[in-house]
């Protein structure tokens, strides 16, 4: 698998376009900082930081009595007036939420635009959600929001969430995600204390800006700082500023109003472009993949991530890819590594000729493809936590019909396809595990080795390759077969 995206002749014409390069893993985070920046942190963790911390701990213990007496007998579903006594409440929660992100280097908030009333527009539309300092709109505002179900469990914090009665949503439920869409539209239609009044509901799309310096210290993702280090570095900043912008009221279009999916895509890109940052298509999914814990750890600059938005494009990546996964391991095996041009691989697929096909096919090669690539990512972005899996799948595709052996050019191709990249050094592990220097490995070698080294990613891998390093989490112990395991072999013995 190729590391980067090149040219590829367009669908009419022979027209041909640059694609554009993979983004960064947008789920991991590496924070690196300069000598003066590690010198600051250090003074402030001993001054600021703690008088900081004991404010905001006070603020929040502060309004949970607010936030709990005015949740009693209230309803998290039903419309209802805000009655006068509720109303000073909010009034005190926002007062007091305001002073803990002044204390905690929040000095000042800016605003461009101008917030449209409910009636006009019931539905912000809030991003990018890149750090849990994204809070500090929805206290200016007391606003519903959508959130995870498991939020309300946090203590303390859980009780203000209560209180504005957001719309939790169960990320791994399908159900959950079709009973939020539709709670949201009878909030955004109700004519009571909801944002009202909209058979098809406007939008403004509201944007945030974090213009520090070190803007590192305020992003949150799923691999990289935890929260508690987060809170610590961003206290330790003299001040953190921060920006909201409202654009104009966005209001569907009747094409958009037949087709949600494309009014989101539209309100998607408007908003990036007034952020000047690229628009990616990754989804839930792509997140699970990507943060595999023990499995297949994937570097920064991974193609797995394109790959496997492309796979949901073309509608593979769909409920019965176990039975594909086992029809194209077959078929391609007996091709015995035949190069495919892009129509073959597109037969192949059973798939017509497409721009998001040839956007696939380029990920592997311009002019022609070993589909038995394709096999081994279809199977690591299907199953990342199936590595053992992937990896017998890989050997039976390219072993000899002998003994299924395969050389150390089979074992660089699996493992770089594998983990998406362009270039990998394999040789040090090759001949670890070839002790007898035949020249080919085996399966059951491959996994008796892998059982005896177990942090064999770091020592023969990770040590001569690029891409990987300090971005990658430091809780995997090899990053690519942690499931190899002796407990694991007897089940399979």
């Amino acid at each position: 698998m190729r590391l980067r995206l090149m040219e590829s002749t367009l669908a009419g014409g022979g027209e041909k376009r640059e694609l554009p390069p993979p983004f960064r893993n947008p789920f991991v985070h590496d924070l690196r900082f300069t000598t003066a920046q590690k010198l600051q942190i250090g003074f402030m963790t001993v001054t600021l930081f703690p008088i900081r911390l004991f404010i905001a701990a006070f603020m929040m213990l502060l309004a949970w009595p607010f936030a709990f007496i005015a949740s009693v007998g209230r309803s998290e579903t039903a419309v209802e007036p805000q009655c006068l006594w509720r109303k000073l409440v909010d009034v005190v929660l926002r007062t007091i939420m305001r002073v803990m992100w002044f204390a905690g280097g929040f000095h000042w908030i800016s605003i461009k635009g101008r917030q449209a009333p409910p009636a006009e527009a019931p539905i912000l539309t809030l991003g990018p959600h890149s750090s849990y300092f994204d809070a500090i709109p929805v206290t200016m505002t007391m606003a519903s929001i959508v959130m995870k179900a498991e939020s309300k469990d946090i203590p303390v914090w859980g009780t203000l969430i209560k209180y504005i009665r957001p719309v939790f949503v169960s990320r791994s439920d399908q159900d959950s995600r079709r009973k939020t869409v539709e709670e949201i539209k009878r909030r955004a239609r109700s004519g009571g204390e909801w944002p009202e009044t909209k058979t098809t509901p406007q939008n403004i799309p509201e944007l945030i800006r974090f213009r520090n310096k070190t803007d590192d210290t305020i992003t949150w993702t799923w691999q990289g700082p935890g929260a508690f280090k987060i809170l610590w570095l961003t206290l330790c900043q003299l001040h953190n500023e921060f920006e909201i912008e409202y654009l104009p009221i966005y209001s569907p279009s009747e094409e958009e109003k037949k087709n949600p999916a494309l009014f989101a895509h539209n309100v998607r890109r408007l908003m990036a472009k007034a952020l000047q940052v690229p628009v990616t298509d990754y989804s839930f999914e792509d997140c699970q993949l990507a943060t595999a814990q023990g499995q297949v750890r994937l570097p920064v600059d991974t193609c797995l991530l394109e790959f496997s938005k492309l796979l949901r494009s073309l509608g593979l990546k769909r409920v019965n890819w176990e039975k594909l996964l086992q029809d194209y391991g077959k078929r391609a095996r007996s091709l015995q590594g035949q190069r495919l041009s892009l129509e073959d691989f597109g037969r192949f697929l059973e798939l017509p000729v497409s721009l998001e096909l040839r956007h696939m096919f380029a990920l592997f090669d311009e002019h022609s493809m070993d589909v038995r690539e394709f096999v081994i990512a279809f199977s690591v972005v299907c199953r990342p936590a199936k590595t053992l899996d992937t990896i017998r799948l890989a050997f039976q595709m390219f072993g000899a019909e002998q003994d299924g052996a395969i050389t150390e050019s089979e074992l660089m191709c699996i493992l770089r396809t594998a983990l998406g990249l362009g270039e990998l050094k394999v040789s040090r592990l090759f001949r670890a595990i070839d002790e007898e220097d035949s020249g080919k490995i085996s399966f059951e070698s491959f996994r008796e080795f892998v059982d005896q080294h177990p942090d064999f990613g770091e020592q023969y891998l990770y040590s001569d390759s690029a891409g990987f390093g300090s971005s990658s989490p430091s809780h995997a112990t090899n990053g690519f077969c942690a499931d190899f395991s002796p407990c694991e072999q007897k089940k399979l013995d």
